[in-house]
């Protein structure tokens, strides 16, 4: 049996913003988002091990707006049961297209969605410089362009 369980945050908890935030980098852009999203975790235990957020873009797609795992527990497969999870939501709700958006440069990122069968569709243009008050680096360059990938459901 798998240790893990898997829930969905009720509308009243609290956000769980420190593990949203190893994803996004600052609440502010988390706030943008989240309150017209289902937010998910996963726990070992007690802990809160990984959260995701799901928001319906229109009756035919639903995107993911955030996974993050804590650092303890990457490389272990926990980043694909949540893929596999949201995928499972998203078929129950009937949705055609599940939908993420990552930074240009989040080349382990685009990686992990491709190797979960997501494909790369479209770019969003200027979205991290226009969004975010102060530019933001990763792998050693400045995040420019948001990348979009979708994985058909049907």
């Amino acid at each position: 049996m798998e240790p893990f369980t898997f829930n969905k945050n009720a509308r009243d908890s609290e956000i769980p913003y420190e593990l949203l935030l190893l994803a996004d980098e600052t609440t502010e852009a988390i706030d943008q988002y989240i309150f017209n999203s289902e937010i998910y975790l996963l726990h070992d235990g007690a802990e809160n091990i990984a959260v995701m957020a799901l928001h319906k873009n229109n009756d035919t797609e639903l995107e993911l707006k955030n996974i993050a795992v804590i650092e303890s527990y990457r490389s272990k497969g926990i980043g694909g049961i949540l893929i596999n999870k949201a995928k499972e939501i998203a078929r129950e709700n009937k949705y055609k297209i599940l939908t993420v958006g990552t930074s240009d440069t989040g080349f382990q990122q685009i990686r992990f969605y491709e190797k979960n069968g997501f494909v790369k569709t479209g770019i969003r243009k200027d979205f991290f410089i226009e969004n975010y008050p102060a530019p933001i680096y990763e792998n050693g360059l400045q995040i420019r362009d948001m990348v979009i990938l979708e994985f058909p459901l049907f």
